[in-house]
């Protein structure tokens, strides 16, 4: 098995430090610049690395600004790849468009956003769904500072927030399914998932949300929650997603592809190597869980016809990713 753990620590310091990190003997090669999501970046390092041990002629080059950031940088042609753990906002399709940037959107895997406590908690075995949003809503900053505002059998101990910055899908998917609204302001926000993952695992009282790669990464010093959306406590896992049990806080993520950029060999090759099904072993031993071997056959279809647009944008969070993929390769 491949050491993800070292790269969960070495990509947080590459987006701390604003800069790639590649060999210093790749600079005959031909590279492949990706950037976006904390969520999404393990799979799609673990795709590079094993990518690049069969093409050593190819440098993909991994980079992590949060989704937000990420789509910054592709809208303004300065990446090949984005990853995005939301799908493309229209503010950022108007930005796309602005610069002559066409995109196929790929889904590439399913995520459980996973709430999280130091293991010295020994209370908070599972939330509902209006626990959640009692902590985290706009109304909350200021006033809602215990956990026994949140439930009268917690304890008289104080409630300390970590979560994703403002430029993170992760934040955004929160805020739609579980606020509905805006997030409180008084929490510390990071776009880099390590920050909340040693924040929360460090402090009394603490409560985080992130993808569940990263929980996988650090249950030595992290619990999941449960969450309960009113059919009773479901634990994240590949399995409570794949049955649909562990909702709302289940799923698709994704990487957006340049149309030209595809032209490219390079490009083509690691998309393809991507969406091979002899790597999705790569999404699942990164803490993923892969979409359904439909899902795939489908997105190779958008991606071999250079599909463009985006059917994941506006649509319900619990949306079928098939039926959003068959809408989108029978209307083209």
């Amino acid at each position: 098995m491949l050491n993800r753990r070292v790269f969960l620590g070495a990509a947080a310091v590459a987006a701390t430090l604003g800069i790639f990190t590649t060999s210093t003997s790749a600079q005959d090669r031909t590279e492949v610049l990706i950037d976006g999501s904390s969520t999404v970046g393990p799979i799609s390092e673990a795709m590079a690395e094993e990518f690049i041990a069969e093409n050593p002629d190819i440098s993909v080059v991994v980079g992590i600004s949060g989704t937000g950031g990420g789509f910054n940088k592709f809208c303004a042609g300065e990446t090949v790849i984005s990853n995005a753990s939301r799908p493309i906002k229209e503010s950022e399709k108007e930005l796309c468009a602005a610069n002559g940037i066409e995109y196929v959107e790929v889904p590439v895997a399913y995520d459980a956003l996973t709430v999280v406590v130091p293991n010295s908690n020994t209370w908070a075995s599972s939330l509902t769904v209006e626990e959640l949003k009692t902590m985290w809503e706009a109304a909350a900053e200021g006033t809602i500072t215990n956990w026994n505002q949140i439930r009268p059998s917690f304890p008289n101990q104080s409630l300390v927030l970590f979560g994703p910055g403002t430029d993170s899908g992760t934040f955004d998917y929160f805020g739609e399914v579980i606020i509905d609204g805006d997030s409180r302001a008084d929490y510390t926000a990071s776009e880099d998932d390590n920050v909340i993952v040693l924040g929360t695992a460090g402090t009394p009282g603490a409560l985080g949300y992130f993808g569940l790669a990263y929980y996988e990464e650090n249950q030595d010093t992290l619990q999941a929650v449960a969450i309960d959306n009113g059919d009773g406590p479901v634990l994240p896992s590949a399995e409570t997603v794949n049955d649909g049990t562990y909702q709302p806080l289940s799923r698709p993520i994704f990487m957006y592809v340049r149309k030209d950029a595809l032209a490219q060999p390079a490009v083509a090759s690691f998309v393809d190597y991507y969406l091979s099904d002899e790597h999705r072993n790569l999404i699942t031993e990164v803490g993923y869980v892969p979409l359904p071997d439909e899902a795939y056959a489908l997105v190779e279809q958008l991606v071999d016809a250079g599909i463009t647009g985006s059917v994941f944008s506006g649509a319900p969070a619990d949306s079928s990713v098939v039926a959003l993929l068959e809408t989108a390769v029978n209307s083209n």
